[in-house]
């Protein structure tokens, strides 16, 4: 894209990911009110510098890198987070992701929640949004082999906050397949 001002089609696309924009920027923040500051943020970087982003490349990409370094610019002069392990979480017993019921999304939502913010971003572009490993290497700015150990450490801890004060279901025994 070549150019002062973007085409009308560049504004489509933006409104067109305006709710993948929002799911992401509630997951870096933790707040809708910050979340929507952010993706106006995120918009108003991408309308100004439309002309960088190359045409045929994935603009929810591009997008997604410009409201990740936003969020570190945010950040910066912040307390940084502190990781707290699992057992620390004073919160409800959530089900098992190997019970015979169900999982609720509610107590999935919340277990999603109680991740690092690293961990969640990564699983929000890699599990919801469906972005390869390198597509969400290159939005956040680290290594494949990053995003993959990111990833690994992410389930895990999901899993583990969902295992967490689940009983022991009886006679349910699973294999795990790799």
């Amino acid at each position: 894209m070549t150019g002062a001002a973007p085409n009308p089609e560049f504004g489509q696309r933006l409104v067109a990911l305006l709710p993948r924009l929002r799911r992401y920027a509630r997951v870096l923040t933790g707040d809708s009110h910050a979340a929507d500051d952010l993706v106006q943020d995120t918009l108003e970087r991408g309308w100004a510098r439309c002309g960088q982003w190359q045409q045929g490349t994935d603009l929810r990409a591009w997008l997604f890198s410009i409201m990740h370094n936003r969020r570190v610019d945010l950040l910066r002069g912040q307390r940084p987070f502190v990781d707290m392990p699992v057992d620390a979480l004073d919160s409800e017993p959530a089900p098992s992701l190997f019970d015979a019921v169900a999982l609720d999304p509610i107590d999935l939502q919340r277990a999603f929640e109680r991740l690092s913010p690293a961990h969640r971003e990564i699983m929000l572009l890699v599990a919801v949004e469906q972005m390869s490993y390198e597509e969400a290497a290159e939005s956040i700015g680290v290594a494949v082999g990053t995003v993959m150990s990111r990833l690994a450490r992410a389930r895990a801890a999901l899993r583990a906050l969902l295992d967490a004060h689940a009983p022991a279901a009886k006679g349910n025994h699973l294999t795990r397949v790799k």
